[in-house]
């Protein structure tokens, strides 16, 4: 597919799309660990739930960029976008249910797991088919500033998804969410309407599609680093809710508040990386992605050593310009390591990326959690922290 114009109307639509699904996935994470202990899960259960989930996001991914490398971008992002809508409605209203004690123990587990797991499945589909979209209508030129852009849409997804949650939260604790699935759902009409389908002189015919592999040359250095990163940050993140609960002795509804902060300094951190910093800046990929690791370790450690939710937050805060500088940087790297008919495939395989990090790193680190609280930020630090000398080391990379 040819580099062309990018229209602006486009291109605020797509960023729009990934705000609306960043929105309720901030406020998931920010009321998953006092909500799952209203309903009595325990820290590993809850972290297992979205390992799950998040690996599932992961593996599913490829495939859909694949297939929007065949049948287009506009289909394959609609598919997301209805499958958010549909899979939020239904997590939310599992939950309810085991508040009201109609479900509970080992049915409501297993309930949750596979809504939020179907979930993830389907709504794995928008990220890949944007990315692959924004890739076929810029230029390698801008290819990385492209891309930072459009990753100010999940930064500024965390950054309005508390307020969004503040403002609808008086309907009940369950209505944020299912506002954010109607607001997805609008953004599914609207893509509908105004994303032209792609030509089918631009669509990979199946009989000629190479299935790009995790293991493709030209791309698993990017693929192992992006994991990493997120198996990182996940750990620190996906407890985060504990550690504040614990350390801070807070109320359920003063947990989920202060990680919602938290997440929302993190996701601000990201969002001044990705708007100023990369766009003025002019760096190769491969350095802004040392620069990021060094942060991402550099803010573990700062989490680790606190038990002051200033400094917690200040944390959260380098280790968003962390992943800020990283993953535009990985997404453009790859885009420009692969061919044009590859895009969609290449950026599925690295939208599953974070979400395989967030399916292993929460595991590790809801263990570590119940031997010390403060294990899982000193593993984050330590092994990100191993994962730049590897990256420093070695002269392929």
């Amino acid at each position: 597919m040819s580099s062309n114009t990018f229209p602006t109307k486009h291109f605020a639509l797509l960023i729009a799309s990934l705000v609306a699904i960043g929105m309720g996935q901030s406020m998931t994470f920010a009321i998953l660990a006092p909500l799952g202990r209203q309903v009595e899960m325990s820290e590993l259960a809850i972290t297992t739930l979205i390992a799950c989930s998040s690996l599932t996001f992961g593996f599913a991914s490829p495939y859909w960029g694949r297939l929007s490398d065949r049948v287009g971008r506009r289909p394959v992002i609609l598919i997301g976008l209805v499958g958010y809508c549909f899979g939020t409605t239904a997590f939310a209203s599992i939950f309810i249910l085991g508040i009201n004690g109609t479900l509970s123990g080992a049915g409501l587990f297993a309930s949750l797991l596979v809504a939020r797991c179907l979930h993830a499945a389907i709504m794995s589909a928008t990220g890949p088919s944007t990315t692959a979209y924004a890739a076929d209508h810029t230029t390698p030129e801008k290819r990385t500033k492209t891309m930072a852009k459009l990753g100010t849409a999940t930064s500024m997804g965390m950054i309005l998804g508390p307020a969004f949650a503040g403002a609808t939260a008086t309907f009940g604790l369950m209505a944020p969410l299912y506002a954010a699935a109607v607001l997805a759902l609008i953004m599914a009409v609207l893509v509908w309407k105004i994303i032209p389908p792609t030509p089918p002189a631009d669509r990979q015919p199946r009989h000629n599609a190479l299935k790009l592999r995790y293991s493709d040359s030209r791309i698993w250095p990017f693929v192992i680093i992006a994991i990493g990163t997120f198996m990182g940050f996940a750990g620190v993140q996906q407890t985060l809710g504990f550690f504040l609960q614990d350390q801070l002795k807070l109320t359920g509804v003063r947990t989920a508040q202060l990680t919602g902060i938290a997440m929302l300094t993190s996701a601000s951190f990201t969002l001044v990386i990705q708007t100023i910093v990369m766009q003025w800046v002019n760096l190769q990929p491969g350095q802004f992605i040392k620069i990021g690791l060094g942060l991402i370790s550099a803010g573990a450690l700062v989490i680790a050593s606190s038990n002051n939710f200033v400094l917690i937050a200040l944390g959260m805060g380098v280790m968003g310009m962390g992943v800020g500088c990283t993953m535009p940087s990985i997404i453009s790297a790859t885009s420009l390591a692969v061919a044009p008919h590859e895009q969609g495939a290449a950026a599925g395989m690295i939208a599953g990326c974070p979400a395989i990090g967030f399916g292993i790193g929460p595991v590790g680190a809801g263990y570590l959690y119940q031997i010390d609280p403060h294990y899982p930020h000193l593993a984050s630090a330590l092994f990100v922290g191993l994962m730049l000398v590897a990256l420093l080391l070695s002269r392929k990379l």
